[in-house]
């Protein structure tokens, strides 16, 4: 069975669990993206966002988004 992601927006939690990173290096690599997508500081990332900037695949990424 295919795991689907339950949300669109990705957090550093979300991005700490798939790079390996430091809470703090992936916070700083999501402010990256978001500067990346001239979006404003409320603004949230999307989940395809994230892959864009990083060139990883959505297939590879859903399994590390928590509900």
């Amino acid at each position: 069975m295919k795991s689907e992601a339950k949300r669109v927006c990705i957090y550093p939690k979300d991005v700490q669990r798939i790079t390996g990173k430091s809470y703090r290096s992936s916070r700083l690599l999501l402010l990256e993206v978001k500067k990346h997508f001239n979006k404003l500081e409320h603004q949230l990332i999307s989940i395809d966002e994230f892959c864009d900037f990083t060139g990883l695949k959505r297939e590879e990424v859903i399994p590390f988004i928590q509900g």
